[in-house]
């Protein structure tokens, strides 16, 4: 399904909690089973659970299926891809160009301090008998 830029709206909304987030990445591992998920997550009541899962469902980051009375959540990636595409793949060449800027800009440094004499510690004039002290 493809979606118009606006429609990314509740993917960022999804993406924005931190606990969604790790819904995410645990499917990432492979699909697990509604009650695997609220498992994982002891700190959560499992309607806490329940509702991160229908945001995240809501946004189609995940997928579930019914099997016999289980229900299987998988990671659905396509709507991060397209806030990819819309978002990070634009900017991308402006900060690769920007990042080797900086990197060429150290490097020059480095080098020029690399052929600079190093100056040792400041000496004075030498305290001899024949000078005060």
């Amino acid at each position: 399904m493809e979606r118009k830029p606006g429609d990314l709206d509740d993917v960022w909304k999804a993406l924005s909690d931190p606990t969604r987030r790790a819904i995410l990445d645990l499917l990432r591992k492979g699909p697990k089973t509604t009650t695997e998920v609220v498992e994982a997550f002891l700190h959560l009541t499992r309607f806490g659970v329940m509702k991160h899962m229908d945001v995240l469902r809501d946004a189609h980051l995940i997928n579930t299926r019914e099997e016999g009375r289980q229900r299987i959540n998988s990671l659905n990636a396509a709507p991060i891809r397209q806030i990819y595409e819309r978002w990070v793949s634009r900017y991308e060449n402006f900060w690769a160009n920007t990042l080797l800027g900086i990197q060429d800009d150290f490097e020059a440094n480095r080098d020029f301090d690399r052929s600079t004499p190093e100056k040792g510690p400041a000496k004075g004039p030498k305290k001899g008998k024949d000078q005060p002290k």
